[in-house]
């Protein structure tokens, strides 16, 4: 092979060496944009091999011959596994036959092997091997990898000319350079790799550096040491002249944790701004979900030359070294590497979460119209065709699976209208709980449908069937008068853009705007041509829809007579005083015989600020802590709204 001839014989030869013997037994078993970078052109098939679901990875050892300069890669892999089937006598894994097998040792015995198909290798066993059993073996191999995906074996240049070698191996690449299970259903349990390379150069990968050592011939080793389960994908090398720095990251369970940075040294200065902006978005997300899930090893970012960024586990492959790019990586670490989606259709929970993070921080740093700015970019895309679901329809199609419109911007809005939906409090709550089930596993959209319901009690069946499943957004007419007294009405209708949903059931934000006052509406369900009625104590000048973009929607605003017929809401069930108030609220009714009612307040952006639950006929609700203005209660029976009124907080 032409690669082959341009690396040392010698040094490739003596590398086999250094590896070739007791590899399969030692004791380490103890221990994104991406979619506008592929060409859409190329299809994949949705990898998950039923061969090789009969036994269960629980670690492996990488040694890998790198020359940055070399497009090629020679050394073994061994896999532990455990076997999880009778009549075990042999085993599959995915890998590509571009490559020359040296050997594959198990027992310190040659073991043979086929290739039946592309990327497929088979190995016999000499006897079967007892169900329950742990075992391993050891394949030495090289030669040049075939390129698929985003590149997943990548050999480039940097700076004046100087070689860099990285990998990239989502969603399908990791057959192309090292022998694996490529589905989405076995997480490695542990890894140690190491990397051998010229000295002049160094080499970073998952977990925490162990050591670097120098052997002869101008050679370094560098070991790498993760131990923390890993999906195929997020195994990552890259080697070059990196020029490496480390900030310390003080986390909310006391870790002063590395952030270790591996940079082109021609881009230390630009990188060192980013990566410090980086250690305080790192915090944020370790405040707002769970502690960073890999805190006792290390995050970091290793630079390599693909036109945007790669999540790999605890160290993220980035091109440059701005916010959005740094915080949509990070936020992958708990979405997509600690929770990783069971199935490329559910690839959202990675991207969507991820590119939402991304947006977090800018209304967590940034102003008010930065944020709001971000959300309208969002809502720009997603509504630039009117069909679409967040649901991937064709997961052989990696142009499909990586959608930047769908899978990431409104995968992203659909966490924001689920948390516009719940409730801060209930959102971040039951996001909470989804990472503390499914951390360390993959998950599909149901488990965090799930979570989000046994936290707030409220069924998501339907809006998970509208915005997950279903294509398109709707599209609002909103009709309002003027009353006497300061009273408005409001004609509300809804169609849609596509014709798999027929109404999007999910709580809309009006605003009544006045000369120098506005009162914020918060209707939680309708009907077509529902009429509502409230009085927000001030001549009503303007109506805006959806002001603080909570929701995909378009919608038109009209001022005009509205025609009563028999649709009004009735409210006459309930009474809310007194009003105004300025400490006490109470809400009267007959409460339902073994039925359970709840209340929202909602604040002046419309967003639930006080919730609770109805225990009594006469509930009495302290509302001395608002500030004074005008608020809306909602009064709901499992979604139903029973009651919508208003109070003015004195």
């Amino acid at each position: 092979m032409k690669y082959f001839t341009r690396l040392s014989l010698t040094l490739l030869m003596g590398f086999m060496a250094i590896y070739a013997n007791g590899q399969n037994n030692e004791d380490g078993i103890n221990h994104c944009g991406k979619a506008d970078a592929f060409n859409s052109q190329q299809k994949l098939a949705n990898y998950s091999n039923p061969l090789t679901e009969n036994y269960d990875l629980k670690y492996y050892r990488f040694n890998w011959l790198i020359d940055p300069s070399q497009y090629f890669i020679a050394g073994s892999a061994t896999p532990y596994f455990r076997v999880i089937k009778d009549n075990f006598n042999e085993i599959y894994f995915d890998f590509s036959h571009d490559f020359i097998i040296d050997s594959i040792i198990y027992h310190g015995n040659t073991l043979s092997y086929s290739q039946p198909e592309e990327y497929q290798i088979r190995i016999i066993f000499p006897d079967n091997i007892p169900n329950g059993t742990l075992d391993s073996l050891s394949i030495f191999y090289h030669g040049a990898p075939p390129n698929s995906g985003f590149g997943s074996f990548i050999q480039s240049t940097h700076g004046n000319g100087i070689p860099v070698l990285w990998t990239l191996s989502e969603p399908f690449g990791a057959q192309d350079w090292w022998p694996c299970k490529n589905g989405l259903d076995d997480k490695i349990d542990s890894i140690d790799v190491f990397i051998t390379t010229p000295e002049i150069y160094r080499g970073a990968s998952n977990g925490k550096l162990v050591s670097e050592t120098s052997v002869e011939g101008g050679m370094k080793i560098y070991h790498w040491q993760h131990r923390h389960p890993i999906a195929s994908y997020l195994v990552a090398i890259a080697v070059t002249d990196y020029t490496v720095y480390t900030h310390d990251v003080p986390l909310r369970n006391g870790t002063i944790m590395p952030m270790v940075n591996y940079v082109y040294p021609e881009n230390k200065d630009k990188a060192e701004i980013g990566t410090l902006n980086n250690v305080k978005v790192l915090q944020f997300y370790d405040s707002l979900f769970v502690t960073y899930p890999f805190y006792n090893e290390k995050y970091g970012h290793a630079q390599f030359g693909w036109g945007g960024g790669m999540e790999h586990q605890t160290m993220s492959f980035v091109v440059n070294f701005g916010w959005g790019l740094l915080a949509h990586e990070l936020g992958h670490q708990w979405f997509g590497d600690h929770i990783t989606c069971g199935s490329w259709q559910d690839i959202w929970l990675n991207e969507g979460f991820a590119t939402y993070l991304d947006g977090l921080t800018r209304e967590h740093f940034f102003t008010p119209t930065d944020w709001y700015n971000w959300k309208s970019s969002m809502l720009n895309s997603i509504k630039s065709r009117p069909d679409g679901s967040v649901k991937v329809d064709d997961i052989n199609s990696v142009d499909r699976i990586f959608s930047s419109r769908l899978t990431y911007n409104k995968g992203a809005y659909l966490l924001h209208m689920l948390r516009w939906k719940l409730g801060d409090d209930l959102f971040f709550k039951g996001v909470r709980a989804y990472l503390n089930e499914m951390g360390g596993k993959f998950a599909r959209t149901p488990d965090l449908q799930r979570n989000l319901e046994q936290v707030s009690g409220v069924s998501l069946k339907e809006f998970f069937k509208d915005w997950y499943e279903g294509q398109g957004y709707p599209i609002y007419d909103v009709k309002w008068e003027n009353l006497d007294n300061n009273k408005v009405r409001i004609q509300l209708s809804q169609t849609t853009s596509h014709p798999s949903v027929d109404f999007f059931e999910i709580p809309v934000h009006i605003r009544l705007k006045g000369a120098d006052k506005e009162y914020n509406i918060r209707i939680d369900s309708f009907k077509n041509l529902d009429i509502f009625e409230y009085n927000p104590g001030f001549k009503v000048l303007s109506v805006e829809f959806n002001p603080e973009l909570w929701i995909i929607s378009s919608s038109t605003v009209t001022n005009g007579v509205i025609t009563v017929g028999n649709n009004k809401t009735p409210n006459s069930q309930i009474k809310c005083y007194p009003n105004p108030t300025s400490d006490i609220l109470t809400l009267n009714m007959q409460l339902p015989v073994n039925q359970q009612l709840q209340y929202q307040i909602i604040g002046t952006n419309g967003r639930t600020i006080l919730h609770g639950i109805i225990r009594s006929d006469n509930q009495s609700i302290e509302v001395k802590g608002l500030p004074p203005g005008a608020y809306q209660i909602i009064v709901n029976e499992h979604n139903k709204v029973l009651y919508n009124g208003g109070f003015i907080k004195a």
